[in-house]
Order: C-alpha cells, then structure tokens, then sequence
C-alpha cells in the first residue's frame, strides 16, 4: 500500500508546528535539536508524538508540554494527542548541545540579556487600548512578588513607563564595563530596572522624529549595550502595531513569549491579530490575551459594558491560547499612572483582577530554575484537545 498524501500533509503541518516549540534551556526549536523522534497521525484524529528530552525527569518538559498542546490546536483534523517522552542517547545528547551552541553563535545578535531571564513582549495591534499601563501594573506585580524584573519602554516614540513607574533621572554609564546603567525602583522585596528613552530626551514633550531604522538601532543599542544583571523577567512595552522595532525584537529575543493585550471591541480584536500573526511568523510563542477596560463596575456592583464584549475571549480562542484575564475600567487606573504608583499596589476591581492576571502570567510564562535534571526513565502524557 501506498502513504496516504493527506497523512503526509498532516504530519508535515505537525512538524512545521513543532518548530514553533523552543527547549526553554538550549533556546533553539525542539525539531532542529533532533528531539522530535516519531510523528503518527491516525485518520481518526489521533496523533502521537515521541519526543527525547536531554534528561527524561526534567521539570523543563512541562513547559515543552504545554507548547506542543497549543500549537497541535492550529491544526483541525487533531482531535487527541498522545505524547511520549523518551531520553537522548549519550551520543544523540552530545549532537544536540553541539548543535544548540552552533545555533547560539550563529545568532546576529549578541545581547546583555541572561538566557535564565525570561522575556514577555506587551504587544497590541493598535495605539489607546492601555498596553503601557498594562506592561507597567504586569511588571510591578512581579517585583511586588520578590523577583527582579527588567523593564524595556521600546516604545520609543510614545515613550510612557518612566511617568508610570514613578521614576525619573538620566541614564549614566559604568566607567568600567562602558555599558549604560538602568535605573533602579525597590518594590518591596523585588526589584525593577528600567530603560527607556524618556530618560535620554530633555524634556517629556520632546518629540523624536525618528525613522524605523534608527528607531530599531536605539532598541538594540538597549538590548546590547545595557548592564541588566541578573534578572528573573524582561517585561518589554512594545510599539503598537507591527513595524521594524517589533520585528527587530522578535529577531533579537527569539526566546520571548508575548502578551497580546486588546479591548472588547470586534474592531480592536480583529487588529490585534495581525502582531499575534507578525509572532507566530518569527516562531514567537504567545503566551496569552490580556482584555482591557472590560466593562465599568459602579459602586453597587453593576457591570456596563462600554465598549462592548468578548473581544479578549474571542481572541484568545482564535490564536489557541488562554485568556490571562479582564481589566475592568477603573478610575484608580489612571490615578494610579499620573502619580506613579501603579494601581495594583493598591486596592479596587482593577488592582485585584491584575494580580489575579499577575498569578496567570507566572504560570503561563515560569521563571527559569537552572536544574540538575538527573531522573531517568520514559514517561507517557495523554492529552485531549478540541477544535470546534
């Protein structure tokens, strides 16, 4: 008998998913590391996935896990995965690192970033629907939760983070290093440092008529020429949209996963696809929609729903990816932003829901532990998934 050719489109669309599925430790894609050792799809739906980890017992597959799950979403005639985890070899380990450190040198880019810090892009398809104040509340509850946490403003040209995060200053060098320094905010027991252009330009107001080349050129000058340090999370506001700097970042972070942040409106949805869509094509995973300014609560509880509804649920289940949670419309928002004391320090709907999706972004994006991995052994994982 022949090979089915639809089966063989099948297993080509699985393989070319499985691209989009990086080890979070050696940063390249579990295809090109030679881990994926067999594809088996069934005209029933059914497909089965061996995939060999570097050691069999390391925590790391649960994130390789949850990636292989949401990305076998993308293909309909996937009813049920069944993945089954195996071991390199010694000999099949020693290629894989061999080519994990040809990848790592073959890169354009040599940035300041830890390859343990994880980075998370704060993306929108459009300008207005409050990414800023999102990447700043998001940034600060992880500090507020004892981790060190970079903050990236690349949005170089609606520069806004150093009025949020309630900080200001120059940016100086370290004579030594010759690298520039972040500014520094103490969150409780966390830590934030912050680069951004408005800490460059002479006053706020300042308009920066700069093109995308250059513009790209001054998010990389911050990516290559700051001395982060150790950091836990890169929280990074990007530009609205899908120009040269969100390219050039997702070229120069290929590890990033992104937050895509949207509003109610169908309008506002249906932009927002587009930077999902500019993510997926350089391999990007997203880890989730965030909605804001979901509805307004009055004082006894009543939901308004201003802008309308279900934009941020009906986006999340068109890319595949979970709904890290709703922003309510919130006057202490605002406030909070004006003076530079991120709301979710305080209390109100706003600040509950963001350190309910602080929670969520935690678990959807894990910090990396650097792990001994030693068990052995092949473990099997069952997993039912639907496309309708």
């Amino acid at each position: 008998m022949g090979i089915d050719q639809s089966d063989l489109e099948i297993k080509e669309k699985v393989i070319n998913q499985l691209r989009g599925v990086v080890d979070p430790e050696l940063g390249s894609d579990i295809v090109d590391l030679g881990m994926v050792k067999e594809v088996d799809f069934k005209k029933t739906g059914d497909l089965h996935i061996t995939i060999a980890l570097t050691t069999a017992g390391c925590p790391l597959k649960a994130q390789i896990q949850k990636d292989v799950r949401l990305r076998m979403k993308n293909i309909l005639e996937i009813t049920s995965v069944k993945i089954e985890w195996t071991e390199l070899t010694d000999a099949e380990r020693a290629q894989t690192m061999d080519r994990a450190r040809f990848n790592l040198s073959q890169e354009d880019v040599v940035t300041q970033i830890p390859r343990t810090t994880k980075s998370i892009m704060i993306a929108s398809g459009k300008g207005g629907v409050g990414k800023s104040s999102v990447t700043a509340n998001i940034a600060t509850g992880l500090a507020a939760r004892g981790l060190t946490v970079g903050v990236l403003d690349a949005d170089i040209w609606g520069f806004s983070i150093p009025q949020m995060l309630g900080v200001d200053g120059r940016l100086a060098g370290n004579e030594e290093t010759k690298k520039i320094v972040p500014l520094i905010k103490n969150v409780g027991t966390g830590t934030l440092k912050i680069i951004s252009m408005g800490f460059l330009v002479d006053e706020n107001k300042a308009s920066l008529n700069w093109r995308g080349l250059i513009l790209n050129r001054a998010v990389r000058h911050f990516l290559e020429d700051v001395e982060w340090g150790d950091m836990d999370y890169l929280v990074i506001d990007m530009p609205p949209g899908t120009g040269d700097v969100q390219m050039g970042l997702a070229k120069m972070l290929p590890r990033s996963d992104m937050i895509v942040v949207t509003t109610p409106s169908k309008t506002v949805q249906t932009v927002a696809t587009r930077v999902a869509s500019m993510a997926q094509s350089y391999y990007l995973r997203i880890a989730g929609v965030i909605e804001n300014m979901s509805a307004f609560i009055n004082e006894e509880g009543n939901y308004y729903e201003i802008f309308g509804t279900g934009g941020g649920e009906k986006l999340a289940q068109e890319l595949g990816v979970p709904l890290l949670g709703s922003i309510p419309i919130d006057p202490f928002v605002s406030n909070g932003s004006d003076s530079g004391v991120p709301v979710i320090l305080g209390e109100g709907h706003a600040a509950e829901s963001l350190n309910l999706i602080v929670d969520e972004v935690l678990a959807a994006v894990p910090k990396v532990n650097p792990i001994d991995c030693t068990a052995h052994g092949t473990l099997e994982t069952s997993v039912t998934i639907s496309n309708n």
